[in-house]
């Protein structure tokens, strides 16, 4: 699709919202709102299940909770649907990464600002906690929730909003998010294994540049084929100077992600065989989506938790 069709396609779906979002607003004037100050719960839509999972776990029965993309979906990518702005249109409070994550749909999420609570939960964060995308000076890597602490501190934003938007449920949210912050200690306690991988096996080779706050909270060298974008494609020199590390490093194992194609990655495996090394799939890591919705990996704390065990298995050889 040419750039003059998505701007096309674009007004549309900003037009679609507002025109959904003013109905919503006559039907509330109409049949009475329910939500903060009704008898049903918060509606909630977030983009990614790394917001909308920690926030159902701490809102409990106070909220109902929808994510629009699922398992295996690539944020970076994603165009919305008409179905995504019909529940846009119907939530009470929308929260989105930000930082140019979910890139297609900023400019709706922004026209439905002015009808609801919206917000950016990264945005939150002060600048200078956010590292830099190395391919585009002063863009940030929007891939916070890899640093559980600044994505703890990125939640307690989103809580700060649903305090503010339901003030007679304050006391029950700061509750649920005090256990649920909790929790997210035993992700230090997974992560010491770390610590046990080889200073020259300390490598993390992925599909696309996603893991450089995982990479800086644990004390590991990150290389990703693609950019921090999945927009971005990897090239033959990518390949080559990949594989250039990996030999450089004697790099067991390299991996690849539940929503990035593994196309470059097994380029890299064939390449460094022509070159007389061994290279395995040490197994596949939950990058930008989660696991099924059920599933240990469908949690935010399961998903994290794999991840650390997936790349101590395939890096030190050692056992959960």
């Amino acid at each position: 699709m040419n750039k003059a069709w998505k701007k096309i396609l674009g007004f549309a779906i900003i037009m679609g919202v507002l025109f959904l979002a003013a109905c919503g607003s006559d039907n509330e004037e109409e049949n009475g709102s329910e939500g903060a100050s009704g008898d049903g719960p918060i509606e909630i839509v977030t983009t990614i299940a790394q917001i909308g999972e920690p926030i159902s776990e701490i809102g409990g029965d106070l909220v109902n909770v929808e994510t629009l993309m699922g398992p295996s979906v690539d944020p970076h990518l994603y165009d919305p649907t008409q179905g995504d702005i019909a529940t846009l249109s119907e939530a009470d409070v929308v929260f989105y990464s930000g930082l140019h994550l979910e890139a297609n749909m900023e400019e709706p999420l922004e026209s439905i600002s002015s009808e609801k609570p919206v917000l950016a939960i990264g945005e939150t964060l002060p600048e200078d906690v956010l590292l830099e995308d190395e391919e585009e000076p002063g863009a940030p890597d929007p891939h916070i929730w890899f640093d559980y602490n600044l994505w703890q501190d990125a939640l307690d934003a989103a809580v700060e909003e649903l305090k503010e938007y339901a003030p007679e449920h304050a006391d029950e949210l700061e509750e649920g998010k005090q256990e649920y912050f909790a929790q997210l200690e035993e992700l230090d306690e997974e992560a010491a294994k770390l610590q046990d991988i080889p200073d020259e096996q300390r490598v993390l080779v992925t599909a696309h540049d996603a893991f450089n706050y995982f990479g800086q909270l644990h004390d590991m060298e990150v290389v990703g084929l693609q950019g921090i974008s999945t927009e971005s494609e990897a090239g033959v020199s990518d390949v080559n100077d990949t594989i250039s590390i990996i030999e450089e490093h004697e790099v067991p194992a390299i991996f690849v992600e539940s929503s990035v194609n593994q196309d470059t990655i097994n380029a890299v495996i064939e390449g460094a065989a022509d070159n007389g090394m061994e290279v395995e799939i040490g197994g596949e890591l939950f990058s930008d989506a989660m696991g099924e919705e059920g599933t240990e990996e469908g949690t935010y704390i399961g998903m994290y938790k794999h991840n650390i065990n997936t790349i101590y298995e395939a890096l030190s050889g050692g056992d959960e």
